[in-house]
């Protein structure tokens, strides 16, 4: 099983990193690919950009890390109530590649912040957006006070570990069903 997992965020010391790769590698027995989205920056896209250019190699790069997994984990970083640039950015420039812009893979959408609500904002938003983009399952979680439940490199609190196990689970379920 090959998960593909990121942090939708820039940050070097991303949470949502951490988090992203914690959960994928909560998954036995899985290849797990991470991505930093650093490596992946680009021009702001623009359809005058495109026209011009084309689409730029990154994308077309990022855009096949999704074609050869079996299933996609995000962890979306909170900026002002929404998906931070960096992110907006590489998907803008994938949504134009090709209709299927997440290859109906089955995804887990998570989402994490130091304060209570847990960037559940933006979760919210990455939701209601991609499930109308995704025919796969997606599963969903938001870790609330990062800071506080997240020590020693895992989720601490029992219930919270609880609850994204069984999103993990539904994630792997998922993939299994499809393939």
């Amino acid at each position: 099983m090959k998960i593909l997992a990121f942090g939708a965020s820039n940050s070097k010391s991303s949470i949502n990193a951490a988090f992203a790769s914690y959960a994928a590698n909560q998954i036995e027995n899985a290849e797990v690919k991470l991505l930093d989205l650093n490596d992946y920056e680009m021009p702001i896209y623009s359809i005058d950009r495109e026209m011009e250019n084309g689409f730029p190699e990154l994308a077309l790069n990022f855009k096949q890390h999704l074609k050869d997994c079996d299933g996609i984990i995000i962890s979306f970083a909170e900026h002002n109530g929404a998906y931070t640039t960096a992110f907006k950015n590489i998907f803008d420039w994938i949504s134009r590649i090709e209709k299927d812009i997440w290859e109906s893979k089955p995804m887990l959408l998570l989402a994490t912040s130091p304060g209570g609500r847990g960037a559940s904002s933006v979760l919210e938003m990455a939701v209601g957006k991609i499930s109308r983009m995704n025919s796969a399952p997606i599963a969903h979680f938001s870790l609330p006070n990062f800071y506080e439940n997240f020590k020693d490199g895992k989720v601490i609190d029992s219930e919270l570990t609880n609850s994204l196990k069984e999103k993990i689970n539904s994630l792997v379920m998922s993939i299994k069903e499809a393939n």
